[in-house]
């Protein structure tokens, strides 16, 4: 649905070219929860988000967003993995949030492509 999507492609390689950010964190304060755990909590976010905005969806098309995440989750552990558990930092946070919102744009296309097929 997403994962094999040239979109899906270009966010993980704009993610790849800002692992500095993650990787040499600047003299910031950090948050109470880790790098993986503020990923998962914004993608939860949004992806609830696309569910409520479009609740024509079957179980099944709802059950191919759910594991389409969990595939995103797991790819974000790996390109992470190095970073996962340390605590997030704001500019960490900020560029979470914006990815996250990409990830839920590229699902709003698809679903709405969905629709359009039927």
């Amino acid at each position: 649905m997403v994962t094999d999507k040239d979109g899906y492609m270009h966010l993980i390689q704009y993610l790849t070219e800002h692992l500095g950010l993650f990787e040499n964190p600047r003299n910031e304060p950090v948050t109470d929860e880790t790098v993986m755990e503020l990923f998962e909590e914004q993608l939860c976010a949004q992806i609830i988000m696309v569910c409520g905005q479009n609740p024509e969806l079957s179980f099944a098309e709802r059950n191919m967003v759910i594991r389409e995440v969990d595939a995103i989750v797991y790819d974000l552990e790996e390109i992470l993995a190095n970073v996962a558990s340390r605590s997030a930092t704001l500019s960490q946070t900020r560029f979470v949030t914006e990815f996250s919102g990409l990830i839920k744009n590229l699902f709003d296309q698809e679903i709405s492509k969905l629709k359009h097929d039927v």
